[in-house]
C-alpha cells in the first residue's frame, strides 16, 4: 500500500488528488493536507470582485466531496519538510499544524510514501508597504473574500458617483516591481470599466492601468504576436486598442513601494519616484514561496536542496544570462531531483529564470514580471505528476513517462470585459508555447503563429461563462468529469 500526500488543495492540489483516486485502487490512501476549508475556482474571482457572481458560486467545500469520494483530508498548513524522517520516524513525513477546531494549533507528522507539493504561492502583501486588501482605499481579487470587499467598495464608488458631482480616479495594477499575474489586473480593469457603464457614470471616472510591464501585453510572457483577423499583431498593440477604446490611460515600467491612503508611491525604468493618487485601486501582490523549512534525518537544515523560494525540481538552474536561457530548462515532470518521491507541480515549483527581459532602473531596481504559471498548465502538470505516481505504484519501481513542459505547452487565456449574456465581452488569447522558443520559432517571437491568436467579442464570454460551469462540475467530480480536459 502507498500513502499519497497532497499539500494545498487548488486547481493543482485538487486536480491531483481527483485523479489518484480514480485511478488508484482503495488500498492506496490519497491525503489532501490544506488550511483552507473551501475549494475556490479562482478565474471567476473576477466577477465576485465586480459583484456579477456571489462568493458560494466559485467555492464549495472540500470534506464533504472528499468523504464521499475516498479522499483522507486535513485541515492544517505545513510548517516544515522532513523528507528522511527523524530518529522517532523513519519513513519521511511532513510536520503540520492544525488551523481549526479542535486541532488549533496542535503540531503531528504526517508520513507518506509519495508527496505532491501544490501550496502554490503564499500572496506576499507584506513585501509592498500599505498594500494590506481593503486598507488604503486599495483592494485584491486574489481570494473570494478580498474580491467580495472589493465589490463592497467599488459599488459604494459607484453609489457616491451616481450621487454627486464627484469624480473619482480608479487605479488597478500590480502592486510590486516584480509582481505576476497581469492577466487577472488586465481581466479585472475591463470588468470594472464595464461596470461603471452599466452605472451611468463611467463619464465621472478616469481609470488608469499600472504595470511593471515594459509593454503593454507583456502578460510576464515578453508578450507575443498572435494571428488577429486574419493579420500578425503583437499583444502589445492589441491591449493598446483595448485601453484605448475604453479610455484606459496606463503607466508602465511601474515598481509600486508604497501604499498610502489613496496614494500609491513607485519607481519607474528612468529612476524617477513618482506618485499616483486613486479612489480606489486593485493592486496584484509579489508571490513568493511560503518559507518552509527542511531536515535531514539529524535534524540538519536542508532547505537548499527542496527550495528556491520554491520547491526545486528537474529543470536546470545554472545562472545564465538572458539571451542564453532556453525551453530546454524548464521541468518536464516536476520532480525535485535529491528526493524522487516529491513532486511540485503548477505554481509551487521555482521556475529557472524570467521569461519577460529583466530589466532594472536607472538606480539598479529590478522592474519586471515574474513568471506567470496559470491555471490550464497547473491542471496539466498536477495529472502529469499525478499519473506518473500512478505508473510508479503500478509497476514497482519509478516510472516518468508523462512529461510536459511550459517550453511545449501552450495555454488558452479569456478575459472577460463585462457580464452579461448578450452584453458581456471577452478578450480571448490562445499562446504556443508558453515559454518562447525562439531557436523552433524565429521570426514570429518564439511562438507558433498558427496557434497563437486572439478574438474580441461576445463568443469570448460566452466560453469564460461556460468554462466557470464546466470545471466547478469537474472540480466536484460530477459523473464523467474527467472527460473534460484540464
Amino acid at each position: 500500500m502507498s500513502k499519497i500526500v497532497i499539500l494545498g488543495a487548488g486547481i493543482s492540489g485538487h486536480t491531483a488528488a481527483a485523479h489518484l483516486r480514480r485511478k488508484l485502487s482503495k488500498e492506496h490512501e490519497v491525503l489532501v493536507v490544506s488550511p483552507n476549508r473551501n475549494y475556490q475556482w479562482v478565474p471567476s474571482n473576477i466577477w465576485v470582485g465586480i459583484g456579477r457572481m456571489k462568493s458560494n458560486e466559485v467555492i464549495f467545500p472540500l470534506e464533504p466531496l472528499y468523504k464521499r469520494k475516498g479522499i483522507g483530508y486535513k485541515q492544517a498548513k505545513a510548517i516544515s519538510f522532513h523528507p528522511e524522517g527523524d530518529s522517532s520516524e523513519t519513513k519521511p513525513y511532513i510536520l503540520v499544524e492544525g488551523v481549526f477546531g479542535d486541532n488549533l494549533g496542535k503540531q503531528e507528522k504526517v508520513t507518506y510514501d509519495y508527496l505532491i507539493n501544490a501550496t502554490g504561492p503564499k500572496l506576499a502583501f507584506e513585501m509592498t508597504e500599505g498594500l494590506q486588501p481593503a486598507t488604503n482605499k486599495v483592494y485584491s481579487v486574489c481570494t473570494y473574500d478580498h474580491a467580495e470587499h472589493a465589490s463592497d467598495a467599488l459599488h459604494k464608488l459607484i453609489d457616491q458617483l451616481k450621487n454627486s458631482d464627484k469624480k473619482a480616479k480608479i487605479l488597478i495594477g500590480t502592486g510590486h516591481a516584480k509582481a505576476t499575474c497581469q492577466g487577472a489586473a488586465f481581466e479585472y480593469i475591463l470588468n470594472v470599466e464595464k461596470e461603471l457603464q452599466k452605472f451611468g457614470v463611467r463619464d465621472k471616472a478616469e481609470i488608469t492601468w499600472i504595470s511593471n510591464e515594459y509593454e503593454l501585453g507583456d502578460f510576464g510572457m515578453d508578450g507575443m504576436l498572435m494571428e488577429y483577423n486574419g493579420f500578425n499583431m503583437k499583444s502589445k498593440d492589441m491591449v493598446e486598442m483595448i485601453f484605448e477604446d475604453r479610455g484606459i490611460k496606463w503607466i508602465l515600467g511601474a515598481g509600486v513601494t508604497k501604499v498610502e491612503d489613496g496614494l500609491v508611491h513607485y519607481e519607474n525604468l528612468e529612476g524617477e519616484y513618482k506618485t499616483e493618487s486613486f479612489d480606489f485601486g486593485m493592486l496584484i501582490p509579489a508571490f513568493s514561496g511560503h518559507g518552509f523549512q527542511a531536515y535531514d534525518k539529524d535534524g540538519q537544515n536542508i532547505t537548499e536542496k527542496l527550495f528556491r523560494g520554491f520547491m526545486v525540481v528537474d529543470a536546470d538552474y545554472t545562472p545564465k544570462p538572458y539571451e542564453e536561457w532556453t525551453v530546454q530548462d524548464w521541468p518536464e515532470t516536476y520532480q525535485n531531483p535529491s528526493y524522487k518521491n516529491i513532486f511540485a507541480p503548477g505554481i509551487a515549483f521555482a521556475p529557472p529564470h524570467t521569461i519577460s527581459k529583466p530589466r532594472k532602473s536607472k538606480n539598479g531596481t529590478e522592474i519586471f514580471p515574474s513568471p506567470p504559471r496559470t491555471g490550464m498548465p497547473s491542471g496539466i502538470t498536477a495529472k502529469l505528476v499525478a499519473d506518473n505516481i500512478i505508473d510508479s505504484i503500478k509497476a514497482g519501481k519509478e516510472s516518468l513517462h508523462h512529461k510536459g513542459s511550459l517550453g511545449n505547452m501552450g495555454a488558452a487565456c479569456i478575459a472577460s470585459a463585462g457580464y452579461g449574456m448578450t452584453q458581456g465581452s471577452g478578450v480571448s488569447i490562445t499562446t504556443y508555447p508558453i515559454v518562447p522558443d525562439y531557436k523552433k520559432y524565429p521570426n514570429t517571437g518564439g511562438r507558433d503563429i498558427k496557434k497563437t491568436f486572439g478574438d474580441i467579442g461576445l463568443a469570448g464570454h460566452w466560453v469564460k461563462l461556460a468554462l466557470h460551469y464546466a470545471f466547478i462540475y469537474k472540480a466536484k467530480m460530477k459523473p464523467f468529469w474527467w472527460l473534460i480536459p484540464e
